[in-house]
């Protein structure tokens, strides 16, 4: 296909690009040319692709009409590559912050955390009369167990009751694709027990957390949402992030459902959601994933949105961002290889937190994008999203790649003098590449921050935001089908969803040229977001470019994939994983058909207590506008 060759951009030097608001750099739109795939179509382009005479063919085509062979294959790039996102720490002399012991325990870790948080009332929950509607706290559970007015052996009967009730029609939510109601009970009759004798580990002792079914926890089988690779990559033990919130006495409650492999942001998973039905059936809480076969796909339950059960939650941690949403946990963790934590979480009106790459191990986590994914946190309120970093950050395991900070800071949250002096990065094309609603509610809600603290906004330019996306997905593609290669080779694409087929089908046409090419581009922009950070504390976007959509019928039965609406998504994500920069997002509104809308910043590598000050200011502006989703479950509070 020599005589189609597509002429490739040639990159002048970052030094020459003016990244200032008067730049003559353009904006370049995402141009994603691709069918919504679902059902037939689905399966259609899958053979396509798989298919040895057209197969080549239409993955030139792909390539060539999404301008992968523009920006990236044919490019010439004269920076050296940037393979593993590694940042070595630099002193960033923030604000408000206090120095923590490298060396302490999570246990340690999570109480000086609360220490930071502001003092809270210890009135029981009968006190709490709220004229707005409000989560219940990490720091709530453990108030009324110390006080005794509920136990975590009570709260943890009242979730299984919730679970099994969502799960059942007319809800039909499937926000677990595994969870053990005898392993739960025991975790929480040990937590009773500990408060009792008046001896808790931690805040975190009895409170339920859930874990995405992409990180090992025990007793449970790491699906990574697939039905087949439990079966070759056994769980035996805990995730080290998983064992750490363990050790502080949290009660893990289950695997989140998820997209199989995170392939997309819509988190529809076709596998599962009639398993779980069916071991609530049958009073099987333990089911072993292989002994049912869905074959009524029309029954599958998929995570659904708590604020419109029609709606997506948002992927691919879809059942963490459900569970967080409805009341069922204060907190999950996800993963985050293209914003599948920070997406799902404003798309379902939760706090999404992403650390600077390497700082929470990586250990006991799928390895399908060991570059670009890390371990992250969703959770109602800032302040629970804080607790559980505290507790599954720090020191990684020897084998881990790492430049950790000599010096771990938290932030002040309780500090009587608000940080001063911010300049929030804002480059206006972007930040306004979105639908209406979100454009107005996301600039109101930075105005509303500046006005309130006196923060100032700094206009530029981000060039080649769009180059950018298309060399995330040419690593994160190539590094998920080298992690399947050897799987693939065995076992073929049969036990896929036709999604995840037609995705990793894709994700096996990128090459070492475009990989390579992927990797400069890592580097050139990583030069471009230093320069950024040179005139601003943190970047500031809307977090997804539209609210969540509805789940189309045929999605439940194959799949979906919609890289249209999943471009709109993903917009605003790419930066925190290509580049590693740590990101958080927190809700700020409503569109008019009350579906949330998140407002995200990105910051400097580890800035983490900047980014939560800042969203914690974020959080006070707008948390009296906060609105109880439809689907609710009250585990804390009286019946």
């Amino acid at each position: 296909m020599g005589l189609l060759r597509a002429a490739g951009v040639v990159y002048k030097p970052v030094e020459q690009l003016d990244l200032g608001p008067d730049s003559n750099e353009i904006y370049v739109e995402a141009d994603i040319k691709a069918p919504r795939m679902g059902g037939l179509l689905a399966k259609i382009f899958a053979w396509i692709l798989e298919s040895r005479i057209f197969g080549a063919l239409a993955f030139y085509i792909l390539k060539r009409l999404n301008r992968v062979h523009k920006f990236i294959s044919n490019a010439t790039v004269e920076e050296p590559p940037m393979f593993v996102p590694l940042h070595p720490y630099v002193d960033l002399d923030e604000q408000e912050v206090i120095e923590i012991d490298s060396d302490a325990s999570p246990a340690e870790r999570v109480q000086q955390a609360m220490n930071c948080l502001p003092l809270t009332s210890e009135n029981s929950l009968d006190a709490f009369k709220f004229s707005c509607f409000r989560r219940w706290t990490i720091a709530d559970y453990s108030r009324a167990y110390r006080n005794g007015e509920i136990t975590p052996l009570k709260v943890a009967e009242r979730f299984i009751y919730a679970v099994h009730e969502s799960s059942s029609r007319p809800l039909s939510i499937a926000f677990f694709i595994n969870y053990d109601a005898e392993d739960i009970l025991r975790q929480a009759t040990e937590s009773t027990l500990r408060y009792e004798r008046g001896a808790p580990i931690s805040a975190l002792d009895g409170v339920p957390i859930a874990v995405k079914d992409e990180i090992d926890c025990s007793p449970y089988p790491t699906t990574g949402g697939t039905k087949w690779l439990h079966k070759v990559r056994p769980c035996t033990g805990d995730a080290c992030c998983v064992a750490r919130l363990r050790s502080c006495g949290a009660i893990l409650v289950g695997k989140t459902n998820m997209h199989e492999l995170g392939a997309t942001p819509s988190g529809i998973n076709p596998h599962y959601g009639w398993e779980f039905l069916v071991a609530f059936l049958f009073h099987k809480p333990n089911l072993q994933l292989n002994t049912v076969t869905c074959s009524f796909c029309e029954c599958c339950r998929p995570p659904r949105n708590p604020y419109d059960p029609s709606r997506i939650s948002g992927g691919s941690s879809s059942g963490s961002a459900a569970v967080v949403c409805a009341g069922l946990c204060p907190a999950a963790l996800g993963v985050d290889g293209g914003g599948s934590v920070r997406m799902p979480a404003s798309l379902s009106g939760v706090v999404g937190f992403k650390p600077t790459f390497g700082g929470i191990p990586h250990s006991g986590v799928l390895p399908l994008n060991w570059t670009v994914g890390m371990v992250g946190v969703l959770a109602g309120t800032l302040e629970d999203a804080f607790i559980v970093y505290a507790a599954i950050s720090g020191h990684l395991p020897s084998h881990e790649p790492t430049t950790l900070p000599p010096k771990i800071h938290f932030p002040l949250l309780n500090s009587t003098n608000p940080i001063s002096n911010i300049k929030l990065a804002i480059y206006g094309e972007w930040f306004n590449d979105c639908n209406e609603e979100i454009r107005l509610c996301c600039s109101n809600a930075v105005q509303l921050l500046c006005e309130r603290y006196n923060w100032k906004t700094v206009e530029v330019t981000i060039p080649e935001l769009e180059v950018m996306r298309l060399a995330h997905y040419v690593t994160i593609g190539s590094e998920c089908s080298t992690a399947l290669s050897s799987h693939l080779e065995n076992l073929g694409r049969s036990e896929f969803g036709w999604d995840a087929r037609v995705v990793v089908d894709i994700y096996g046409a990128f090459n070492s040229n475009e990989y390579i090419k992927a990797q400069k581009l890592r580097y050139r922009h990583m030069q471009i977001h230093n320069k950024i950070f040179a005139k601003a504390d943190v970047i500031v976007t809307p977090t997804t470019g539209m609210t969540a959509y509805s789940i189309s019928k045929n999605a439940l039965k194959t799949g979906e994939l919609d890289y249209v609406n999943g471009g709109t998504i993903i917009r605003y994500q790419i930066a925190g994983n290509f580049l590693g920069l740590p990101a958080i997002t927190v809700p700020v509104g409503y569109d008019k058909a009350g579906l949330p809308i998140g407002l995200q910043f990105i910051g400097k590598p580890w800035s983490e207590p900047t980014l939560m000050h800042l969203a914690f200011a974020m959080q006070a502006l707008c948390i009296t506008d906060y609105r109880k989703p439809k689907v609710f479950y009250d585990i804390l509070g009286k019946k």
